[in-house]
């Protein structure tokens, strides 16, 4: 019988050899056909499909839509009931169905073929309705489910949403879509984040201080704007170093009692310190921080003209996800 992880390990085995036996069976007029619909499609991408069909129709609508390629699921007996607004000249659908004959769609298809809409279908059965009647069709049959009654849609709805992958990836491909042209579809995951967030997003508004200012200042300034660093800046608000908490803790241990008083933040501060630019990726700047022999907590943010604008603070790039 075998313990459970082998049975969990065929089934994976059944569905993994079912997409090779897919890719094996692609046809490359077919496939020339299918991707040349999609790069051609002057409007949107209408995805459909019902039952466990559906969902994966979802996915890859979800797929093509992130990877550059605008797509819509539009459920069948929906559009029969109205949603047929949806779709317009220009648009091309991909219908998805294992047997071919599913009701709902076969009956959507004069509605689409008075709109002069574009069909493509990725079919259990390239002998089917659906797939005679469709412009371009991909055979995604299979030679049975992975389930034990051979009955549940597992096999054919894994195909189904590897070919659907597949048509995605090879589209956004030849599209050239870009990382950053990605990161642009998902500005909140973490790959979003890294490629768009900027550091001008993430600082604070600029603590600073004279050179001439003395240690009690100092002490104030880190205390109220509570972001661990006070910046030091000429009068024309130019750079000239940074005092951190550590700095102020360093320089005062040393300093003799009776020349405390005379302490200022230009003894105390770190000359010429690494810096960033609000135009800098919050991403460029965390590495900047932490790909060093000894990490820096916290980055003054200066414009073109090394005036101080900001300080940006390592929690707050961590915080932000990236």
């Amino acid at each position: 019988m075998g313990t459970l992880t082998e049975k969990v390990a065929n089934i994976l085995r059944v569905e993994s050899e079912a997409i090779e036996l897919a890719a094996g069976r692609l046809d490359p007029g077919s496939v020339e056909n299918v991707v040349g619909k999609i790069m051609d499609c002057s409007g949107k991408i209408i995805v459909t499909g019902v039952g466990k069909s559906g969902v994966i129709a979802q996915k890859i609508a979800q797929t093509l839509t992130s990877t550059g390629t605008v797509a819509v699921f539009v459920h069948p007996s929906d559009a029969l009931h109205g949603s047929l607004g949806v779709i317009s000249k220009g648009d091309v659908v991909i219908a998805l169905s294992n047997s071919g004959e599913t009701e709902e769609i076969l009956h959507l298809l004069p509605a689409l073929e008075s709109r002069g809409i574009e069909m493509i279908a990725i079919v259990g059965n390239v002998n089917s309705t659906l797939a005679r009647k469709s412009s371009a069709f991909l055979d995604a049959s299979v030679d049975k489910e992975a389930c034990p009654l051979n009955l549940a849609p597992t096999t054919s709805t894994t195909v189904a949403l590897a070919i659907g992958d597949a048509l995605a990836m090879t589209v956004m491909g030849e599209k050239g879509l870009t990382a950053e042209d990605f990161a642009a579809n998902h500005p909140a995951g973490r790959l979003g984040k890294r490629l768009t967030l900027k550091v001008g997003g993430l600082m604070h508004e600029s603590p600073n201080v004279r050179a001439d200012a003395g240690w009690i200042e100092v002490v104030k300034a880190i205390s109220g704007f509570a972001l661990g660093a006070v910046n030091v800046v000429a009068e024309d608000g130019t750079l000239e170093g940074i005092v951190t908490d550590g700095d102020l803790r360093r320089t005062i241990e040393q300093v003799s009692t009776e020349n405390l008083a005379n302490l200022n933040a230009r003894e105390m501060m770190t000359a010429s310190p690494i810096t960033a630019s609000p135009e800098m990726l919050a991403y460029d700047a965390l590495r900047l921080m932490e790909d060093r022999p000894s990490q820096i907590s916290v980055l003054p943010v200066v414009d073109g003209g090394q005036r101080c604008v900001g300080l940006v603070r390592l929690h707050d790039l961590v915080k932000s996800g990236l």
